[in-house]
């Protein structure tokens, strides 16, 4: 069970993640979790490109390691990264030690102050933990708009419809790149793009 608009009494219960950036301009922040990946990741990189659009990939340490030029590739279109574990951990199935060795470990390969939990599952002490520490990247991000491209039981113009009908000026949106989601991120990013640039918004890295 997965919720695609992000409710406030949940933004409520972890108020120092970072869950959408308010803005009164057609801005909004899309990204993209569990990459790089060898294949979804440059046509990610394409598509932006199409609508001059940036964005920001919240980049697993083992798949940095055995990706090395797709992940140079983020940087040097000028997009910007985050931290997501080296291992894709649930904080909630995970001892606060081992979780956020997990994260150090994922940044000495990614050097960004951005942070997103796997699966958004993270204890409060983990949170605290995480934010107290310097060798961790020390700002948490959330989202506000889930695309769901994740799940089987949708199809890409689902997952751009779920979009579409819950992002304003300011949401931050989770895509995915990697295998799991290609079949349906495929098609939902560009619908996405392409309808938000049709209405002046402009897409922008999360500061």
């Amino acid at each position: 069970m997965y919720l695609i608009k992000t409710p406030f009494w949940l933004r409520a219960l972890y108020p120092n993640c970072t869950w959408k950036i308010p803005s009164k301009e057609k801005v909004i922040y899309i990204s993209f979790d569990d990459g790089p990946h060898p294949e979804a990741t440059p046509f990610v990189l394409e598509t932006l490109k199409k609508y001059n659009a940036k964005a920001t990939f919240f980049c697993i340490g083992n798949n940095v390691l055995k990706h090395p030029n797709v992940y140079e590739s983020i940087l040097q279109q000028g997009h910007r990264v985050g931290n997501h574990t080296y291992d894709h951990l649930n904080g909630w199935k995970t001892d606060s030690v081992s979780y956020i060795e997990n994260i150090k470990d994922a940044a000495s390969l990614i050097e960004s102050d951005l942070f997103r939990p796997p699966y958004g599952r993270v204890t409060r002490k983990q949170i605290k933990t995480i934010q107290a520490d310097s060798n961790c990247p020390q700002h948490i991000i959330m989202w506000d708009v889930l695309s769901g491209d994740f799940d089987l039981n949708l199809n890409g113009e689902d997952c751009a419809r779920n979009v579409i009908q819950n992002t304003v000026p300011g949401s931050i949106i989770v895509f995915h790149d990697s295998q799991k989601a290609w079949d349906r991120m495929s098609i939902a990013l560009p619908l996405v793009l392409d309808y938000f640039s049709k209405l002046g918004y402009q897409f922008e890295v999360i500061p």
